[in-house]
């Protein structure tokens, strides 16, 4: 299998800390190192739509007039990709994949008050490949 998961550092204060997933490799690369591909299995997303509440939305504004970070939007964004990307390995898993590569996100404002995430990419079936690595030439 894969090497074991770091746990996430606990935070002292501040917005929460997030494990990657332990069960389910994820990369943004087109491969795994280490592993080779048995099995493409297809396309496999991840889809969250969140809301800011109104207070949130009243501090925020507030916090926009001054410039600068807006941290009640970037925690929430933060939180949007994870649950974005723990849905997209419910999913790949759902479908009886082990890994998922070439993963990314998409972001879109809806209704100005609304932001959806999408975390999306290939559900491949993994193994490790013990064959010993090959060079690569760039012709």
């Amino acid at each position: 299998m894969w090497p074991a998961p770091v746990p996430a550092p606990e935070a002292a204060s501040g917005p929460p800390s997030f494990a990657p997933p332990t069960d389910c490799i994820v990369v943004t690369t087109p491969f795994v190192p280490g592993y080779r591909v048995t099995k493409v299995i297809g396309t496999t997303f991840g889809l969250l739509v969140r809301s800011r509440g109104l207070g949130g939305n009243l501090v925020a504004g507030l916090r926009s007039i001054a410039g600068g970070e807006i941290k009640e939007y970037t925690q929430l964004l933060e939180q949007a990709r994870h649950e974005a990307l723990n849905r997209l390995t419910t999913h790949a898993k759902a479908l009886g994949a082990n890994a998922v590569v070439s993963v990314a996100f998409d972001t879109s404002e809806m209704s100005e008050v609304m932001t959806e995430v999408l975390a999306y990419g290939t559900a491949v079936v993994v193994e490790p490949d013990s064959a010993a690595p090959q060079p690569v030439a760039l012709r």
